[in-house]
């Protein structure tokens, strides 16, 4: 009996370990990174033929795994003018998915921008970190919760145009299809990829302080650092709230945590290439992200 009982614990840490493993699909989350940011889709900078083809991407990531969304082709079309620039950029384009919560209409918006830079003086900029590894990452919460349904609906929007001035999340914003009063959460992913002390911060806390505990708990058991901060006002430069396309929602005062790190050398450069992530930096982030939204889609309702 003794060892029929130590065989049963001893299944049932495999099997936990096996479906901890199964949150998130290396491979597959390796693969996405790697061809978003290769040298075929030229930096993805907003219309261009490499734009087009991680839309494309995106779009029937989102149809092979069900999702619905509000917007015909799960695409949100919208025009603006680049920062710094005369040059009207018309059909960029907002990818959409969503998922229906269970028990909940109020909406979790996980984010994260595919455009990049393009080809400058005729290099590419790969743009893996920023933000390939926020778009393939997207593409693996999709797919955790295609299949594992949350409590709270959840938008997952890959948005264009983020270096030429947070373009895409101001148009999501600008044309959301629900209420803003929906939107209980924002969850924004850009530059998770690499680290050299293992740390990810998750910040937004200083604004929505009631954010922080599960935040916490979250880091306790995290396989990487989890650190919180850059998003103090009297921090100046170092102050991250207006950084990303977080800052839209912060702004109509929608609650919000970006996931991030900080500057690397290969930042905005031609070297911000898959060879120089970290994957197992990236690959345990994403976990982290993941379990950081099932904790906020169950601790969400006994706070609101």
């Amino acid at each position: 009996m003794k060892y029929h009982k130590i065989c049963i614990l001893i299944c049932t840490l495999v099997m936990s370990h096996v479906m901890m493993a199964q949150e998130v699909k290396r491979d597959r989350l390796m693969n996405d990174i790697k061809y978003l940011s290769s040298a075929e889709l030229q930096g993805r900078k907003p219309l261009t033929a490499g734009s087009l083809l991680a839309r494309k991407h995106i779009r029937q990531r989102f149809d092979h795994l069900g999702l619905s969304s509000q917007y015909t082709d799960h695409t949100q079309y919208f025009t603006f003018t680049g920062r710094g620039e005369t040059t009207v950029y018309e059909n960029a384009a907002n990818i959409i998915g969503f998922i229906p919560g269970q028990e909940s209409a109020d909406i979790i918006v996980i984010t994260a921008h595919y455009d990049h830079l393009g080809v400058r003086n005729e290099e590419i900029y790969h743009g893996a970190d920023d933000n390939a590894s926020g778009s393939a990452a997207l593409l693996a919460l999709a797919e955790y919760f295609s299949k594992n349904r949350p409590r709270h609906s959840i938008m997952f929007a890959a948005l264009d145009g983020e270096e030429m001035g947070l373009q895409g999340a101001k148009a999501l914003i600008n044309d959301f299809p629900f209420p803003l009063e929906q939107i209980m959460l924002n969850i924004n992913m850009d530059m998770i990829s690499r680290n050299d002390k293992n740390e990810l911060y998750a910040t937004g806390s200083f604004h929505n302080p009631h954010l922080l505990p599960i935040l916490q708990q979250v880091g306790r058991e995290a396989p990487i650092k989890l650190r919180f901060g850059h998003d103090d006002p009297a921090m100046g430069s170092d102050d991250w709230t207006f950084s990303s396309d977080h800052a839209p929602f912060h702004l109509q005062k929608i609650p919000y945590i970006y996931f991030g790190v900080e500057d690397h050398d290969d930042y905005h450069k031609p070297t911000d290439t898959f060879e120089n992530i970290d994957q197992e930096f990236y690959y345990n982030a994403v976990l982290t992200i993941l379990r950081s939204v099932k904790a906020f889609d169950e601790a969400l309702f006994t706070i609101k």
